[in-house]
């Protein structure tokens, strides 16, 4: 199965009315975070569905398609990587997640982001030194602050909660609407398996952490408590 046959694949599959609904949804105007992003409207199962189907692409094959103008292409790749980590041994996981770090200009939507920084990245470092988190935590690309925190998704799944809440420390000042989201849904996902941990982050940040951030941290406590963190009142 070759890049040419694919790429007839999804257009297939391509709807215009989808597409025109994506450019709006992943903000691809001018300004906007995803600027000059190109949908073709294709479903996301669709694409998990195609990616067992060519999940034995070489690394030079998925990387034609993760460096694509088209973000369902890149979208694909990034699956058919996740795919292939989970069924690699030691070697083939080494070599995606540095193939994943060395190629993260491509990876440039919050999409993009969500369904293989944890599966790769979280999954690599699991027992491995954080570090590379930590530099990506500080780094000036969106994305890359992105990746940091989400990959601690895997950590949080294992009960280990550290790195989630200094990475978070971290980017409690960041300016991007995309990063407050981002840390205050892995707060959540804290505070689902072990409140405590969450509420001593919560209790000491709260009242200078962004509004969205806690919103998103709060989402399922218990109503009464939830607006006493919103009205300070903890």
């Amino acid at each position: 199965m070759n890049l040419a046959n694919i790429r007839n694949t999804l257009k297939q599959l391509a709807s215009k009315e989808k597409a025109a609904v994506l450019q709006r949804f992943f903000k691809t105007g001018p300004g906007e975070y995803g600027e000059g992003d190109i949908f073709i409207g294709i479903k996301v199962p669709e694409l998990r569905k195609l990616a067992k189907t060519y999940g034995q692409l070489t690394l030079k094959e998925v990387k034609q398609l993760l460096q694509s103008d088209i973000h369902e292409e890149r979208l694909l790749a990034l699956f058919i990587l996740t795919l292939q980590y989970a069924k690699g041994n030691e070697s083939d996981k080494k070599r995606i997640y540095k193939f994943y770090l060395n190629h993260m200009r491509f990876i440039n939507n919050w999409d993009l982001v969500d369904t293989s920084a944890q599966h790769i990245v979280g999954a690599f470092l699991m027992n491995q030194s954080k570090a590379p988190l930590y530099r990506l935590a500080t780094s000036k690309n969106l994305w890359e602050r992105r990746i940091s925190i989400l990959s601690t998704f895997y950590f949080i799944k294992q009960d280990q909660y550290v790195d989630t809440l200094n990475i978070a420390k971290i980017l409690l000042s960041d300016k991007e609407d995309l990063i407050h989201k981002a840390v205050g849904w892995m707060l959540r996902e804290v505070g689902k398996r072990h409140l405590e941990t969450a509420e001593m982050f919560l209790k000491k940040y709260y009242k200078t952490m962004p509004r969205i951030m806690l919103r998103y941290a709060i989402e399922k406590f218990p109503e009464p408590k939830r607006q006493r963190y919103l009205k300070g009142q903890i």
